[in-house]
């Protein structure tokens, strides 16, 4: 196919030549593997500045995406790519073939730089999802640092980079510059930006910006970073978020109410107790949507009020595709079963040929996890709703799974979001936890934004 980009991927693809170290914080749906494989490809054969890829990945953007992509353009035609994911042999054999791109999944990159026992002389990598680098105690993190001295140029691309706060910025930012721009060290960016925020006497479980801190940090990075809204510069269907609540009765809410403020219940003659705030959480969103592991390590319904939702959802969309998003192994169970006894064709979207029959409007409801469907999937093409059966504390999970339908080559003029959520729970606060992170991500963007400027090359302010 024929590669016509818009002229934001122009202004990107400059971009990401002219800038050794960058950051592109896209959008889904912009095309941020295209415009990094058409900026890769110039600088290995036109500029001839990079000689080596290393694309890491999620597993699934890994396997799919980036291949997928590879294989779709005219202009790509020249590049060789090899894929090390699978098997240690299969890794291995990928990486020996010394292509110009090498994709591997981010899990095995420690592997790939310690124990692979092949050498590192990649002077190019791509960070698919920097985000998948927030955590600087992490093994991929530690790993990376010990042979980015190495590395010439490096890009990482994103649509949420602070999905969790301005704290995760640090060590994303330093996998780009080593720590020029927000410091080498974690406790460094935590004094000069932030202050002690919860804690019990001397320990402090987390932290809270200071007055200054978002337009001090967004100044640090803007000049290796552009950023660019979906809506800005594609014509995108109207996105319609909607929520369908419902009331668990008096007796369950009193359940409810018990394991919040005992630390322990009996749900259907089965104990279930919790040993700190974490958990409780956890257990709570669990009790929200009906049912939740006890310590046996069998599963308690307590209602079928979220699953009556869906059912009615299902009967009102008469036919229409459904993504239908769950979050813990029992909404999985609860749901199909209810599928299968309603005679809906559904199947869950963990496999290359159920994602084939979703996109062909072969199913009805396709079931996804956000944790392995979050990236790199285009589910566009199957439908325009998608359902909210159990929430997720994360805004980068919440953002990567609406888009997966809410991107370009969207036939629908609306997508509709429905979150169902039980009243008087933790639901309700999962929402606003959410909305108060994209407001936290949103002033960043903003502050990043590219500005793109007719006859000049690449500039952000």
């Amino acid at each position: 196919m024929r590669y016509e980009p818009h002229e934001y991927q122009t202004y990107a693809t400059s971009y990401v030549e002219s800038h050794p170290q960058c950051a592109l914080l896209l959008d889904c749906g912009l095309g941020k593997t295209a415009i990094t494989l058409t900026a890769l490809s110039d600088l290995l054969f036109d500029s001839f500045e990079a000689h080596r890829v290393l694309v890491v990945a999620p597993l699934r953007v890994g396997l799919l995406s980036w291949p997928g992509e590879l294989n779709k353009w005219d202009h790509l035609g020249d590049l060789t790519y090899a894929v090390a994911i699978g098997t240690e042999k299969e890794r291995l054999a990928a990486i020996r073939k010394r292509a110009d791109i090498t994709i591997v999944n981010r899990e095995n990159l420690e592997w790939l730089i310690e124990r692979s026992g092949e050498p590192f002389d990649y002077d190019t990598v791509v960070l698919d999802e920097l985000s998948g680098f927030k955590n600087g105690k992490s093994k991929r993190f530690r790993a990376l640092m010990k042979v980015r001295p190495f590395v010439k140029r490096i890009v990482g691309l994103t649509g949420t980079p602070a999905g969790n706060g301005l704290m995760d910025l640090w060590a994303e930012y330093k996998c780009l510059d080593m720590g020029r721009r927000l410091g080498r060290f974690i406790t460094h960016y935590r004094e000069q930006y932030f202050l002690p925020d919860k804690r019990n006497g001397m320990v402090v479980f987390s932290y809270k910006p200071k007055p200054f801190a978002e337009e001090a940090i967004y100044d640090r990075v803007s000049d290796i970073t552009i950023s660019m809204r979906t809506m800005e510069h594609l014509e995108m269907p109207d996105l319609i978020e909607t929520e369908r609540e419902v009331e668990m009765s008096d007796s369950e809410a009193s359940l409810y109410r018990e394991l919040e403020g005992e630390m322990v219940a009996r749900v259907s003659g089965e104990e279930v107790s919790v040993a700190n705030a974490a958990v409780l959480c956890n257990k709570l969103l669990q009790m929200a949507n009906g049912a939740i592991w006890c310590d046996s390590g069998d599963m308690a319904e307590l209602h079928s009020r979220k699953l009556d939702a869906l059912e009615d959802i299902v009967e009102e969309a008469v036919g229409k595709p459904i993504l239908v998003a769950y979050w813990f192994r029992h909404d999985l169970k609860r749901i199909s079963e209810l599928l299968t006894n309603l005679g809906v064709e559904w199947a869950t979207l963990d496999k290359k040929e159920d994602i084939g029959r979703w996109n062909r409007g072969e199913l009805q409801v396709g079931l996804i996890h956000p944790a392995s469907a979050g990236h790199g999937l285009n589910l566009q093409d199957g439908g325009s709703t998608l359902v909210w059966f159990g929430l997720t504390w994360s805004l980068e999970l919440y953002q990567q799974t609406v888009a997966r339908l809410w991107r370009q080559g969207q036939s629908a003029k609306a997508v509709a979001v429905i979150r169902i959520v039980t009243k008087g729970t933790m639901d309700e606060d999962v929402i606003k936890a959410i909305k108060g992170k994209d407001r936290t991500q949103s002033r960043m963007l903003d502050a990043v934004k590219a500005r793109m400027r007719k006859g000049g090359g690449g500039h952000a302010e």
